[in-house]
């Protein structure tokens, strides 16, 4: 039988975890706070009744007053206990959102994490979710609570006399059918607004980010035009809604509260005729006043529990979105680090752009993959790093499909350096330190003897903090070169016994880049390694070059195989020594 799935409010509460109770206390806190609320109705109802009597004894009213005086000190207790324990609890449920978000985002093929652009992800997990603190830790409460108080009070209405209890609830329906006219396209217009802050939101990540090209290409004005744009587009997806709701806010909020105009005088006609008593009409006018308060505040919560299910959604989409299938532990014994491709094909979206790749990568050897751009060397590299899956075949390490090997385990294995690796805004030493993943953290003579050994422990030294300079968002205080060879430090304190290098010296010049391959020389020492480059003279020694095209491997061999195959890697190969030839002309020249 298939499971009933939660609703979008009801999953919200499922993620509070071990402070389920703090929401219950909180709403049973809540109730007691308008039941006390409520009491100096009642209270004040009996004095009436009594001065209507004729009581003339002080001490009664006095204590009357008194008992009103508790229920005022008793619902800002209940209130403080209430919103304290729901504030608790929905912080729970926030961080746990969060933290769940983020660690499914890590077990997501990457291709779906790019699919959703970094405004989108970041309004979602930070603004989104956090938009919902205040539904959750004062609406939820307190529209239970004023739920019940109202029900109550229209219970004791009719027992004291169903006629004014009847007459008291005219105006209700009246004001909720003003009310259910603002919701007159609520989808679309919510659905504007989101979508008016997610642009907003991606067009401010693109201009802080690009400003540096926006800046050398003299874009400001037409870039910021389109940040200008955006945030009128957000400003007016909200004015327009508030436009279109302000008149059944306003005629809703004029007629619910005008219950006195229905009250008086049908009371005061049921007084005329005689078939209701002065005390109990007084008593059913302060009860009508009572009764309308909490009915108004729950009205003015439809919209933000309505905003809740709306963002409870967007967030489930996310977190309930498929993973990469991986089991807990590992079934099958790995024997040794070969990896093999078998008819591997892999797609992004509707598009494939592998067809059938076979490869074999003996324990370790020393493969390349060469090709011209978009021709599938990248997608190969992020396969066998199990960065996604694939659509069709295997890739198998030690005679296991990685499908069969827990991620984790498996991230162990792989050390992967991409043309753009990321560094985050920490120190340098801490941005090493995170390569190691396995016992204890790496201590700060190993952090600086990873540096040594990668060739970047000199201009390290040469910064003005050292180790402990911060990089930047990105790594962005640091040259394209600088932040590789970080990233090689890195990879090699990792001591991962297979080694994916993917365009690795993209972003050095000559003198860079030849400290970088010695690094990687010492990088490989024992190692399998797996090189993606562009500048053919690096992977001249490896063991076996595969040369990709439109997703097929076109050729296979040696160096030296290769260039008597007279196919399209002599085609590189010559068009990459013309190169050569051209720099080193141009650089005697000047």
């Amino acid at each position: 039988m298939k499971k009933k799935e939660l609703s979008p409010i009801a999953w919200v509460f499922s993620q509070a975890g071990e402070k389920k109770t703090h929401f219950i206390l909180s709403v049973i806190t809540a109730i007691l706070g308008v039941i006390c609320q409520t009491l100096p109705f009642l209270i004040a109802g009996q004095i009436m009744t009594l001065l209507v009597n004729g009581e003339t004894k002080q001490s009664t009213y006095l204590s009357l007053f008194g008992y009103m005086a508790l229920c005022f000190i008793g619902k800002a207790v209940f209130h403080s206990v209430s919103t304290s324990l729901s504030h608790g609890a929905t912080f729970e449920i926030l961080g746990n959102i969060r933290k769940r978000g983020l660690d499914h985002l890590a077990e997501m093929p990457l291709g779906d994490v790019l699919s959703h652009s970094a405004g989108e992800l970041k309004n979602i997990l930070v603004e989104r979710v956090d938009s919902m603190e205040t539904t959750l830790a004062h609406i939820i409460p307190e529209f239970t609570a004023n739920i019940i108080a109202p029900v109550c009070i229209l219970i004791i209405l009719f027992f004291t006399d169903w006629r004014m209890a009847i007459a008291s609830l005219i105006t209700l329906p009246l004001g909720m059918l003003c009310y259910m006219g603002m919701m007159i396209g609520y989808e679309d217009n919510y659905g504007r607004t989101v979508k008016a802050t997610k642009n907003l939101n991606d067009i401010a990540v693109e201009y802080i980010g690009g400003i540096q090209v926006i800046k050398a290409f003299s874009k400001v004005g037409s870039s910021y035009a389109r940040f200008v744009s955006a945030a009128n587009e957000n400003a007016s997806s909200y004015i327009d809604w508030m436009r279109k709701a302000i008149v059944f806010f306003t005629f809703g909020m004029s007629i619910m509260p005008t219950t006195l105009l229905v009250v008086l005088p049908v009371g005061g006609f049921f007084l005329m005729r005689g078939t209701l008593s002065v005390p109990t009409f007084l008593y059913c006018i302060i009860l009508s006043v009572a009764l309308l308060g909490p009915v108004i505040t729950c009205m003015s919560y439809t919209d933000d529990l309505a905003v809740l299910k709306t963002v409870a959604s967007e967030i489930r989409n996310i977190i309930e979105a498929p993973v990469m299938e991986r089991p807990e532990t590992a079934d099958q014994t790995i024997r040794n680090h070969d990896i093999s491709l078998h008819d591997v094909h892999f797609a992004y979206q509707e598009k494939e752009v592998l067809h059938g790749i076979n490869m074999e990568i003996p324990e370790g050897s020393y493969v390349a993959l060469v090709g011209p751009s978009g021709s599938g060397k990248s997608t190969i590299a992020r396969l066998i790093d199990a960065l996604w899956d694939v659509n069709k075949g295997s890739i198998r390490l030690g005679g296991v499909n990685i499908r069969e090997i827990p991620l984790a385990q498996y991230a162990d294995y792989i050390a992967y350096v991409s043309q753009d690796n990321y560094l985050f805004n920490q120190t340098i030493r801490e941005n090493i330190r995170m390569g190691k993943t396995v016992g204890a953290p790496a201590t700060d003579e190993e952090v600086e003897e990873a540096a040594r050994k990668s060739g970047c422990y000199d201009f390290i030294m040469g910064l003005e903090h050292g180790f402990d300079t911060i990089v930047g968002s990105a790594g962005g205080h640091l040259s394209g070169g600088e932040r590789q060879r970080i990233s090689i430090a890195r990879a090699m304190l990792k001591d991962a016994p297979i080694i994916i290098l993917d365009e690795a010296t993209a972003y050095t010049d000559p003198e860079n880049e030849s400290i970088i391959q010695q690094s990687i020389a010492k990088l490989i020492e024992g190692k399998t390694l797996i090189v993606i480059a562009h500048r053919l003279s690096t992977i001249m020694d490896a063991d076996r070059i595969y040369v990709i095209h439109n997703g097929l491997i076109e050729e296979q061999g040696t160096h030296a195989e290769l260039l008597s195959a007279h196919g399209l890697y002599e085609k590189m190969w010559k068009s990459h020594i013309s190169v050569n030839e051209q720099q080193e002309g141009e650089t005697v020249y000047a």
